[in-house]
């Protein structure tokens, strides 16, 4: 079963803050843990919205909007995700659940989401 660790953005990274030290070596020990576990199948962070482009289909049959970045809602927005292969919810769960907090401001929140397979 697939799942998705999604980290949500904060005010921090959407600044483009970048973690601690101890931060990144605990991030990387967490990646490690589930390389050698053999479940993770990707991992990436994002850049700020500033770098992004939103297309809103706000009006069927009619061309889509675009606007760009940034984006001022954090909670809407991503700042990088996780994709595992686990046997069960219970097991991606307790996979995030090991995940240090990702902003490490205080400000850290991830989703866990199953992918369509």
């Amino acid at each position: 079963m697939l799942f998705m660790l999604i980290v949500k953005a904060s005010k921090n990274s959407e600044e483009g803050n970048l973690p601690s030290e101890t931060l990144m070596e605990a991030m990387s020990d967490y990646n490690k843990k589930l390389v050698e576990a053999g479940v993770r199948v990707m991992a990436k962070g994002l850049h700020p919205s500033s770098n992004g482009i939103r297309i809103s289909y706000t009006t069927p049959g009619e061309k889509p909007v675009v606007t760009e970045g940034p984006f001022k809602e954090t909670s809407e927005l991503i700042a990088g995700f996780i994709l595992i292969d686990v046997n069960s919810k219970e097991e991606a769960m307790n996979w995030a659940m090991q995940m240090p907090d990702p902003q490490g401001f205080g400000e850290g929140q991830i989703e866990l989401r199953q992918v369509f397979e």
